[in-house]
């Protein structure tokens, strides 16, 4: 308080007394200059008349009761009382001795006189301002207290005569500023609550006088503002409980004395002081309120001290300024409103949190202060806005805590007036939105609460009854920017949003204002139409939603960061008001339903719970409890609803839950209607009527004697109402005609004449209002009581900047946030503004990594990714040609892209800021993976992507890059350069395109440009972000993989099908042809990437393999129609993930699928990717040996070798891999598993020798392909030794596989010799001969596995191998591949037949019928003989033959007829047939070689044994 005293820092040299005297004298001379002050008037003096007393003199009595009557009512008098005063304090040299009351007496004389002119009261007002300077008067001052009231009552009553209008309003600046001495000073504290009120009501009215001038009046507010601040400071002196108890106990004692008012009368006669006769100037007052006049009442000092000033006369100040503010107050004009707005707003800022421990202040700004801002705060006047919005504001900053709905209320319209609802959703409008219209429509379902929209204008002069008003008009231009601007300064707290969700979302009787403040500021930032705002205002209104957003998003950015605040202990628990926060969710939606369809909505809140919870209370009471305490039920309906005969349970449940005991019928009546609106039906009525009347008769109430008396009652004071406040009825009800109305209807008795007027007065001062009834004054009174009656029971605004509710808030708001900051970033220019939308971005990035959100993360990435112009729309297949610069010694493309891209500031900061938010985070981004490696693909066909990214490694190591264009060279064109030549070969080809030639030439501007988007895609650190894929978690691995592949997909798979179904064909190749795809490098390279990311991450293959292996797979089915290269490289993908998947025991069955997709390649196909098939195969083989278990494993695996063998180069390496087998090692590879599997392959090679001979030698142009000068051969020769080698694993097979004979014939010896028999007929003469060696060897040697009792396998021999070979032989063509060579080959195959007959079936034990198999070789030799005349085998057969024939003539097989006969009948069978198929071709051959013996007679002849 020191620090507001004028003395405190001023200390004068010279003595009070010489002040006082000089002031005296100051005084006195401006009044002698005055001609009337100037008169010589004989004057009696009180001093005089005491000293003619002490004299003996006799006074006459005249004279005396003349003084006394007008004592300083006379300008002598006056002068006399300076002189007095002079003569007094001659004398005394300490003149604080002397009362200070006596030493101001003649200068308030001054004061008050209505004689005074203005120069007079100003040089005394200049006196009295000099003794505060000078400590004249100070606290210590005898009779202080007494002199203080004197001051007052004189400055408050000072009267002087007019002159000149600007010294006049000189002299009442001069009472501004004795009064900002008096209480803003030392002394200040003296004084008492009468004169603080006295004070600030002359100084009050002062500033709001509008015939003052405005430098006067605007003065006197400042002096205001200084005073209410030093009295409002005094509440954090005083004791709050201790000054409410003096209060309540001193009642309105003091009332009278302490009434301030103000008027502002006098504006209707603005100019100079009225200077009539009586010359009097006095501050207009009203006369009720005036002080009392010092001419007929000397002001009277207190006998005792008073206390200090305190709670009494702040709260009539408060109480003053509040109601000032009433818009509906005629008696006030917006200028004095707006002095007591700006002065109130002084007030709340110096005490405003002090306040709130003072519950009768704090009740006075809750009611009639809200009430009275909010109104004005719609005000069309632009100054009288901006001044409610900072009163509010400071109201909002300081007391908060006690004003939560008022707070909701506050926002909601706010909300409304800057983003209008549309009129189509009005029925269900949310609650703190319907606060806003003037009465909620018939279909409301939110607590009544005030109309703070502007009343809907009239309609030309014929006035109408006002309408239901859902929307209040948007505001517009600077109205919509100070809104805005008082919106963001309310909000400036940390834990504002915080504050709103507990107070507000997490509320089951509130709004959810978090939600709607969030999307109506995210709404905000884009550009609103029809507002008729300048595009100015338009943007500012943009920037301050934006920056709303973007404060939000930072506060709980840093509350993540460990910013936040401890969650108090008497606070409600955090899990309750989540809690709370879900069941609201649920309520609304019953509610929403019930309002519309009461059983649906019945039937939704039973299956969640929210009604019948409790089984030992009735259905009716638990619903009635839900349809009471729901303040969104539509009270119309509910009305409805409860007075349905059905529902009587409930309606009579619902009664239930009041008290009406010891209130009146109308006061009871009145609290009911307030709950629902009654029906329209009169037996709906009569239902709700007679139910009431049973409820409240059984509270027992005074003076009514029946139930009936209680229906009749309330049916009576239901039409009181309507006739006593509707409108449109003119002559209304008198209390006399109620009581006629109501006489013997209390069980045949009258009511009392004071009961029906208590209840004919009651209707009459206060209607009953229905919910959703009235409009205008009257239903915003109404609903400013229910929203008293609601914040009674709401408690206090709870505050704390907490991070606990973050992840609720962030997950319900984070995309309409992140997509209006999106927006901002891409749309505004301003430096400032997208400096913040970055850190916004990256503010959110941390939040979703906080709260494991990777939707938030996607959506990050695809809004800045639209901003980077990254993104291609088409997908182009063929790169242009661009011109290539050297710069630094770096080849630069200057692409279109480059030169674009290096000009787009924006698209460059949002690619930046993109792979910084990615950067760190890939591990929380999923779907977002698609526009990253979208642009990772842009980049990549405009040479922009860094090199480490275009490196593919391959099996035999080294790297290579993929090529922008190609020539597409044949499919079949051999190559033996590596695994890496289909690649190299496209790196190598040269461009002999037409269109090199018009490449064009690259500017500077354009190099420029390029080095630009360089720079940024440097900075952008694609290659981290490419490192850390690699070291993905599991769930977003698979995410990047999954984009990956439908990137690849479309533009592979997806587009074919697009492209075929268009009916595009190959151009030359006819409609029949499939179409093919020309070379794309972007499906090349994002087939790279994604086997390349597979490849790096062998721990999660099981996870990534079905995705990737489905994309190659499908390449695979269709190779023919996609390029060369593609195909290779799907090819080398699959069998480098076969590398991984081969470590795997559980994935082993993916290797197999992944050889069966390859070995179904075409041929042609199969040719091109021989090399990469061989090269990968050999290596898993070689890693993983023992990957290969069952035969069909091993088919697979052969069947794969075998499509390689037509290459000459992979040919080589599968072969080895065969040899590899065969060989005997520390380990045996050859196992009955892949036994057969690598005869047959073998076989292969041998018969694809065969291919190459009989093919070069169609074409005789060089000497025939051999062993020596064709590797085909070789290996075809050698394959046809590892056959014939394979026999030894016969008896090893026999031996651990405890096979039987017959097995091992069957499964390993037939087809060995099959094989030996088919590669018999091998066009290659080496591999011919070679083949029919091993055959004879195995067949007549001592180690074939068969059985000779078993004629079966005997049969087999000669039908499945000596036969077809024979056969074969014996066909013409066969004999043209080798006209020279098999000639030999038949005599080889021909002496075989003849040993292997003799070996197996021309034995002496043999009892099997061979006499089949017997004419068969007969039948061959026939053919054989004579396929050629000329040839060696027309006399090598017979020589054969006869051979055979001795040997089974000697093991009496074949037996010539006796006499008498002595062969059993297979003998003479085989005779018979061999002797008749031998005549055909050797006629008497037989009977040659065997010759008949002669015949014996019958006496002699043998007996013929049993057959």
């Amino acid at each position: 308080m020191n620090s507001l005293d004028p003395s405190a820092s001023i200390s004068f040299s010279v003595s009070t007394k010489h002040v006082l005297l000089s002031e005296i004298l100051s005084v006195t001379s401006v009044m002698r200059k005055n001609s009337r002050w100037a008169l010589p008037v004989p004057l009696v003096s009180s001093r005089d008349s005491t000293l003619a007393t002490s004299l003996g003199l006799r006074v006459p009595k005249a004279v005396l009761s003349s003084y006394a009557s007008s004592h300083g009512s006379t300008e002598q008098e006056l002068m006399a009382g300076f002189q007095d005063l002079k003569r007094l304090v001659k004398d005394i040299e300490d003149i604080h001795s002397l009362p200070i009351s006596t030493l101001l007496s003649p200068f308030l004389a001054i004061i008050r006189s209505p004689l005074s002119t203005g120069p007079i009261t100003s040089a005394a007002l200049t006196a009295l301002h000099n003794f505060f300077l000078c400590g004249l008067i100070r606290p210590k001052t005898p009779s202080l207290q007494s002199s203080l009231a004197d001051l007052s009552s004189a400055l408050s009553s000072c009267k002087f005569e007019a002159s000149d209008s600007s010294g006049d309003e000189v002299t009442l600046l001069k009472i501004m500023m004795v009064i900002q001495d008096a209480m803003c000073g030392s002394v200040g504290q003296t004084l008492g609550d009468i004169e603080v009120c006295e004070m600030l009501e002359t100084v009050l009215t002062t500033s709001c006088q509008m015939r003052l001038s405005e430098i006067l009046r605007r003065s006197a507010e400042g002096t205001l503002h200084q005073l209410v601040r030093t009295v409002f400071f005094r509440l954090y002196d005083l004791n709050p409980e201790v000054e409410e108890r003096k209060l309540a106990d001193n009642g309105d004692m003091e009332g009278g004395e302490m009434k301030m008012s103000v008027s502002a009368s006098g504006s209707s006669s603005e100019g100079a002081a009225p200077t009539d006769n009586s010359g009097a100037y006095n501050e207009d007052r009203p006369a009720e309120t005036a002080a009392p006049s010092t001419e007929d009442h000397p002001p009277q000092t207190p006998s005792a001290p008073r206390p200090a000033f305190g709670l009494p006369s702040i709260l009539e100040l408060l109480r003053v300024l509040i109601n000032i503010l009433d818009p509906n107050d005629k008696a006030h004009t917006d200028s004095t409103r707006l002095t007591a707005l700006r002065t109130l707003n002084a007030a709340v800022e110096v005490a405003g949190q002090r306040i709130c421990a003072y519950p009768s202040l704090c009740a006075l700004i809750l009611d009639h202060g809200c009430k009275y801002l909010f109104q004005l705060a719609r005000s069309d006047n632009p100054v009288i806005l901006q001044t409610a919005l900072r009163t509010i504001a400071t109201m909002f900053e300081t007391m908060r805590p006690k004003l939560k709905l008022q707070h909701e209320l506050f926002l909601a319209f706010t909300i409304d007036r800057l983003a209008p609802p549309s009129v189509s959703s009005s029925k269900n409008l949310p609650l703190a939105q319907k606060a806003l219209t003037s009465t909620p429509g018939p279909n409301s379902s939110a607590p009544s609460t005030p109309h703070l929209g502007p009343t809907p204008p009239e309609n030309g002069s014929e006035k109408t009854p006002s309408t239901p008003r859902i929307l209040v008009p948007p505001a517009r231009g600077d109205t919509r920017e100070l809104l805005l601007e008082t919106l963001c300064q309310i909000s400036r707290h940390p834990s504002f949003m915080v504050d709103l969700y507990v107070n507000y979302d997490c509320d089951m009787n509130c709004e959810n204002m978090f939600e709607r403040l969030i999307e109506f500021s995210a709404k905000g930032i884009y550009p609103v139409q029809n507002l008729g705002s300048s595009d100015f205002h338009l943007q500012n209104s943009q920037y301050l939603c934006l920056d709303l957003v973007l404060a939000f998003v930072g506060r709980m950015a840093a509350r993540a960061e460990g910013a936040g605040e401890q969650w108090p202990a008497h606070f409600p628990h955090p899990e309750e008001l989540q809690y709370a926060k879900s069941k609201k969710k649920l309520v609304l939606t019953g509610t929403s339903l019930f309002n519309a369809k009461p059983k649906t909505g019945l039937a939704f809140l039973e299956e969640n719970k929210l009604i019948y919870t409790d089984s030992d209370e009735p259905r009716s009471l638990s619903l009635a409890k839900f349809l009471k305490n729901s303040a969104r039920i539509d009270k119309r309906l509910l009305g409805d609803f409860l007075s349905k005969p059905e529902n009587t349970d409930v309606l009579k449940a619902f009664m239930g839950l009041f008290d009406f005991r010891g209130k009146p019928v109308a006061e009871a009546l009145r609290e009911l209607l307030e709950t629902f609106r009654l029906p329209g039906e009169s037996q709906q009525i009569s239902r709700i009527a007679e139910t009431f009347a049973e409820v409240y008769f059984a509270t027992k109430p005074e003076e009514v004697k029946s139930q009936d008396a209680v229906y009749v009652l309330t049916y009576s004071i239901i039409m009181l109402n309507t006739d006593l406040h509707n409108p449109q009825i003119r002559k209304r009800m008198s209390l006399e005609d109620y009581m006629r109305n109501l006489k013997g209807v209390n069980d045949g008795a009258d009511f009392s004449v004071e009961y029906l007027a208590n209840i004919y007065e009651s209707i009459r001062k206060r209607e009953i209002v229905m919910p959703e009834e009235h409009t205008g004054q009257l239903g915003f009174e109404y609903a400013w009581k229910e929203l008293l009656a609601r914040a009674r029971q709401a408690g206090d605004f709870l505050m704390c900047n907490t991070a606990l509710f973050d992840e609720d808030m962030f997950k319900a708001v984070w995309r309409p946030v992140v997509s209006a900051i999106a927006y901002a970033f891409i749309t505004f220019d301003d430096d400032y503004i997208i400096e913040r939308a970055i850190a916004g971005f990256r503010q959110c990035a941390t939040l979703a990594r906080q709260f494991d959100m990777p939707d938030v993360f996607d959506f990050v990435v695809v809004s800045l990714s639209q901003a980077t112009s990254l993104l291609s729309d088409s997908q182009p297949t063929q790169v242009p040609n661009y011109p290539v610069v050297e710069v630094d010694g770096q080849a630069t493309t200057v692409s279109s892209l480059s030169v674009k891209f290096g000009t787009n500031v924006k698209g460059q900061l949002a690619a930046v800021v993109l792979f910084n938010i990615v950067n760190g985070n890939a591990n929380a981004l999923r779907e977002g993976w698609t526009q990253i490696f979208e642009m990772f693909q842009t980049l990549f066909l405009h040479s922009l992507l860094p090199p480490r990214m275009l490196q593919m490694e391959d099996f035999l190591g080294g790297t290579s890059a993929i090529p922008l264009r190609r020539s597409q060279p044949a499919r079949t064109q051999p190559r033996s350069d590596g695994l890496l030549s289909a690649l190299s070969s496209y790196l190598m080809t040269p461009y002999s395109s037409s269109t090199d030639a018009l490449v064009p030439d690259a500017t500077d501007i354009d190099v420029e440009n390029t080095l630009c988007a360089i720079d940024c895609i440097s900075t952008c650190r694609l290659d981290e972000l490419y490192s850390q894929i690699i070291q993905l978690e599991p769930e977003a691995l698979v995410a990047a993989i999954r984009a990956l592949e439908a990137l690849a997909h479309e533009r592979t798979v997806a587009r074919l099908k697009l492209e075929s179904d268009d009916g595009i064909s190959a151009p030359g190749s006819g409609q029949s042809s499939p179409y093919s795809l020309p070379y794309d490098p972007a499906s090349v390279f994002l087939l790279e990437m994604m086997v390349s990311i597979a490849r790096q991450t062998p721990q999660h293959i099981e996870e990534v393999w079905p995705i990737v292996f489905e994309h190659l797979s499908a390449l695979l089915s269709t190779p023919a129609q996609y390029s060369v290269l593609l195909i290779e490289r799907a090819v080398v993908a699959l069998l480098r993930l076969c590398l991984i998947l081969a470590e795997r025991h559980t994935l082993r069955d993916q290797v197999y699928l992944a050889f069966d997709v390859l070995a179904r390649l075409p041929p042609t196909v199969a040719t091109s990717v021989a090399e990469q098939v061989v090269a990968g195969l050999k290596l898993i083989l070689q890693q993983h040996p023992n990957i290969v278990h069952s035969q069909t494993e091993w088919n697979v695996v052969f069947s794969l070798l075998r499509s390689t063998i037509s290459h000459p180069e992979a040919s080589r390496q599968s072969f080895g891999i065969l040899s590899s087998i065969v060989d005997d090692g520390p380990k045996q590879l050859v196992t009955p598993d892949n036994f057969n599997g690598l005869v047959n392959a073998l076989d292969e090679f041998a018969t694809v020798a065969g291919i190459a001979v009989d093919a070069q030698q169609q074409g005789r142009r060089t000497q025939s392909l051999n062993a020596s000068n064709s590797p085909i051969v070789e290996r075809g020769r050698k394959a046809i030794d590892m056959i014939a080698d394979l026999k030894k694993f016969w008896s090893r097979f026999a031996e651990s596989s405890g096979l039987q004979k017959n097995q091992i014939w069957r499964q390993f010896g037939l087809p060995i010799l099959t094989a030996l028999a088919r590669q018999a007929s091998n066009t290659s003469r080496e591999i011919r001969h070679a083949a029919i060696v091993h055959l004879q060897r195995i067949l007549l040697g001592p180690h074939l596995p068969i059985d000779e009792d078993n004629h079966g396998q005997i049969e087999d021999i000669f039908n499945r191998v000596i036969f077809p070979l024979l056969d074969e032989l014996l066909k013409p063509q066969t004999l043209l591949r080798d006209p020279l060579g098999f000639p030999e080959t038949r005599l080889r195959a021909s002496a075989l037949l003849c040993k292997a007959f003799m070996q197996f079936e021309a034995r002496e034990s043999q009892q099997a019928d061979i006499r089949i198999l017997w004419i068969q070789v007969l039948d061959l030799l026939d053919r054989l003989m004579h396929v050629d005349r000329r040839d060696q085998l027309y006399e090598a057969v017979p020589e054969s033959l006869k051979n055979v024939l001795l040997v089974m003539n000697a093991t009496s097989l074949l037996i010539p007829p006796t006499s008498p006969e002595t062969r059993n009948e297979r003998q003479v069978s085989l005779w018979a047939a061999t002797h008749e198929r031998i005549e055909r071709f050797l006629p008497g051959f037989l009977d040659e070689i065997i010759p008949t013996p002669p015949l014996q007679p019958a006496s002699q002849a043998a007996p013929v044994p049993n057959s």
